[in-house]
């Protein structure tokens, strides 16, 4: 079976690296909190383009942290508007209820599947505090009409850049374009932990401030709580396996890229609607898509996940559910977003991943052309 993700293999290229760094945690006798978790954000801080850099637990917690923290500080209140894209994971949207904020949410294109910039002024109001950007896929989502609707209404920008480490738009790396960006470092991303793991980066020192006391318990100093907090804090194993892997994620993402022209140049089933990285030939050089996800549409897309099965290749669908259907939104199932439905009911996602060979791209080619 050709694996969708071959997390071992990946991590067996960072070897004997990663072993290393695990081994000295071990030795260290220090655990959380040390220096490799200041030295992790440090370096991370540097390559995103930041001022400030939290690890946290995981990515969802980066993003609820960002809204608790502005609401901390009075810059939101329970009952704010975030405009959010309706086709997202539903992480995205949990960061925004679980703070008491409303998600309003808005139809993607169709064509990058990100969040249509054009739909958005529409939908702002006096309750409207932010704007929540998701750079699916690993593909860039920031636009210049995204820019002005946050000049012209004074809105936040908060990125979930979850997927799209290292994508570039005009000269700086998503994860620094806007007031703050949540990161999820969960194993099957570009630069994933061995476990779950997160960050929050900003250029604002009074919101790092308090999402790194939120996330230590309310505490800035030692028993000393200053809010109702949380324990969401990166480990000091997993910051260290992340230094050694941050040093390649460039390189990892270009070879992410060479597959994703190589998908582009040798599929030719006429039925299979490839990506829209502007001009597929530009793949290989176009740094505002990371090569997280190879996402493909088919009008049969069911039967076609079946014939790879059938074929000893695991692809994945990334996300049969949209979250206005979910039942955990069951007050919104009877909303109609059939933009967003129509991709959950099409995407299907092929194996990627910078160790995957030519040959196993060529088999995964083959296979779809004889669909």
């Amino acid at each position: 079976m050709l694996k969708f993700l071959d997390l071992k293999a990946i991590n067996d290229s960072y070897e004997p690296e990663l072993s290393l760094a695990i081994k000295q945690v071990l030795d260290s006798g220090w655990y959380l909190l040390g220096k490799e978790s200041k030295s992790f954000e440090q370096e991370y801080n540097n390559y995103i383009g930041t001022n400030n850099c939290i690890g946290v637990a995981n990515g969802l917690d980066a993003l609820r942290l960002i809204l608790r923290s502005y609401i901390e500080l009075g810059v939101m209140q329970e009952g704010d508007e975030i405009i959010v894209p309706a086709n997202t994971y539903i992480a995205t949207i949990l960061a925004i209820t679980d703070n008491r904020l409303v998600p309003i949410l808005i139809e993607p294109d169709i064509l990058t599947y990100n969040i249509n910039p054009f739909l958005i002024e529409e939908k702002i109001s006096k309750r409207t505090k932010g704007i929540m950007i998701v750079h699916l896929y690993g593909n860039n989502s920031m636009h210049p009409e995204i820019k002005r609707l946050i000049d012209h209404y004074d809105l936040k920008l908060i990125e979930d850049n979850a997927q799209s480490q290292g994508c570039i738009y005009m000269g700086k790396r998503t994860g620094s374009l806007g007031d703050a960006a949540g990161h999820s470092f969960y194993p099957g991303k570009n630069i994933g932990a061995l476990g779950d793991g997160g960050a929050v980066t900003t250029n604002d020192k009074d919101l790092a401030d308090a999402v790194r006391a939120i996330s230590n318990y309310g505490s800035k100093i030692k028993y000393e709580n200053i809010y109702q907090g949380l324990n969401s804090r990166i480990d000091e194993i997993q910051a260290a396996i992340l230094k050694v892997k941050l040093q390649y994620l460039d390189r990892d993402n270009q070879n992410r890229r060479d597959i994703a022209l190589k998908y582009c140049e040798n599929i030719k089933n006429p039925d299979v609607i490839l990506p829209f990285y502007k001009d597929g030939l530009l793949i290989k050089n176009d740094t505002s898509y990371n090569g997280h996800l190879f996402i493909i549409r088919h009008p049969k897309r069911d039967a076609l996940q079946k014939f790879f099965s059938d074929n000893n290749i695991q692809t994945m669908i990334h996300y049969p559910i949209p979250p206005h259907k979910q039942q955990a939104y069951k007050e919104w199932n009877n909303l109609s977003f059939p933009i967003t439905e129509q991709i959950h009911r099409e995407v299907l996602s092929l194996p990627i991943s910078p160790v995957m060979t030519l040959e196993e791209v060529e088999k995964v080619c083959k296979v779809l052309n004889c669909f």
